[in-house]
């Protein structure tokens, strides 16, 4: 971890500069009728959670380009969790992968403890073979025609439940990467079916207070035909498993020109809106750091989320799940996660009292000036201090680099040499 020494001492030559933008901001606010204490606040509340694997350095179908200081394993990328919440104050949880993650439930719990961190919902793998499992899933897993491999990738989410019931999980994501590469491969009906029978076995080995989180993606690995290749078939499944069951959205999986927050809206009106996978994206599923390319789309999906905040049993599960190939992965997640909560905060200043009066009277072009007053306020001052009363940086990514964590990691942990594409 980062001594908390170095921390204040960075904060001290900020806190001036920061307290004159912070009343200088609370003031325009004030002048609008917002309390900037209470966005503070809410800044202050908000979590997302960090993916285990996201501290590695990720890849293309074609080339890895390991960094410095790659994580050897599971403690390791609970080291790196540590420091990325302890300078920003928002990352208070950890998704992990099975069987990446794999390891003693009480070696994890002591971990996460040291580090300061819980855990969130729990991942399992059934797009890639194990070295000791016997059946393979080059031809699907929970929808493969083979009784023998379904009943594998079944027990494997079964084992993942058990060690998320460990460390004090309460969510499984379920995400297969199983499909079609031509036309005939195999019968659409049947295929989904097969998927729909293993995630049955599976819902009945949850607990009584877990959730199943049913995950879809247009295209990859699979280029011709995806089981559950958008939020229509993900919500079906939602609704046959039963209520224990819900959706959740990776901004990064749907076609171009998808109306992302139309999706978010109509999920939370059929309760059963599960939670999200924040990442940003030019043309497909690129994975990269949130706000990246959209940050107006960012943006929207929370104002949908702040606008139907108060949904009787709305209890969403935020993660980042992104692929960093050209920066350092701890960077790239501080800055996500920052850009995430600033979109929070941005929605939550939209007057909805102003925008229904406009849209009660069709006025669009007033309606669309409210919700742009609300992204276009610069909010940092807000999530600075947050972070400062957290205890977390003024300025995470200055704060990080100044404390050369990278350089003192990467003299304990061997170095990587490249490797074929994907996360390792």
């Amino acid at each position: 971890m980062i001594e908390e020494s170095m921390i204040e001492a960075a904060n001290a030559t900020l806190e001036a500069d920061l307290d004159a933008d912070y009343a200088g901001l609370g003031a325009r606010l004030a002048r609008r009728g917002v309390d900037i204490e209470k966005l503070t606040a809410r800044a202050m509340s908000f979590g997302v959670a960090i993916p285990s694997w996201g501290t590695g350095t990720g890849g293309t179908r074609f080339a890895r380009f390991p960094g410095a200081g790659e994580p050897r394993g599971i403690m390791d990328k609970l080291d790196d969790c540590g420091v990325i919440h302890q300078l920003t104050g928002a990352t208070p949880r950890v998704s992990l992968h099975i069987p990446w993650d794999k390891a003693e439930p009480a070696l994890l719990l002591e971990k996460a403890e040291q580090v300061g961190l819980g855990f969130d919902a729990m991942n399992s793998n059934t797009f890639q073979d194990q070295p000791d499992q016997p059946k393979s899933y080059k031809f699907g897993s929970l929808s493969h025609t083979d009784a023998l491999t379904r009943s594998q990738a079944i027990e494997h989410n079964l084992e993942c439940i058990e060690i998320g019931e460990a460390i004090g999980s309460k969510a499984l994501t379920v995400w297969i990467g199983d499909g079609s590469n031509f036309p005939g491969q195999t019968s659409l009906s049947r295929q989904f079916e097969r998927y729909l029978d293993s995630m049955k076995a599976i819902y009945s080995g949850l607990p009584d207070d877990w959730h199943i989180f049913s995950e879809h993606k247009i295209y990859e690995p699979a280029f011709y035909s995806t089981v559950v290749q958008d939020w229509g078939t993900s919500l079906m499944t939602a609704q046959e498993l039963g209520p224990k069951a819900q959706c959740l959205v990776d901004l990064g999986h749907h076609a171009p020109n998808v109306n992302i927050e139309m999706i978010v809206s109509r999920l939370i009106r059929a309760g059963k809106l599960g939670g999200f996978h924040f990442n940003d994206s030019k043309y497909g599923d690129d994975d990269l750091d949130s706000g990246t390319i959209e940050p107006f789309r960012l943006f929207l999906v929370f104002n949908e989320l702040v606008e139907l905040e108060d949904t009787p049993g709305l209890d969403l599960a935020h993660m980042i799940d992104q692929s960093h190939n050209v920066t350092d992965p701890i960077e790239s997640l501080i800055v996500s996660a920052c850009e995430i909560q600033r979109a929070y905060v941005q929605a939550s200043l939209v007057d909805r009292e102003a925008l229904e009066s406009y849209r009660e009277v069709n006025d669009a072009l007033m309606a669309a000036a409210t919700l742009r007053a609300g992204f276009r306020t610069d909010v940092e001052p807000i999530l600075a201090m947050a972070r400062l009363r957290a205890g977390a940086a003024i300025d995470p990514v200055a704060c990080y680099r100044r404390s050369g964590y990278r350089a003192r990691v990467a003299e304990k942990r061997p170095k990587v040499t490249g490797s074929g594409g994907g996360i390792v």
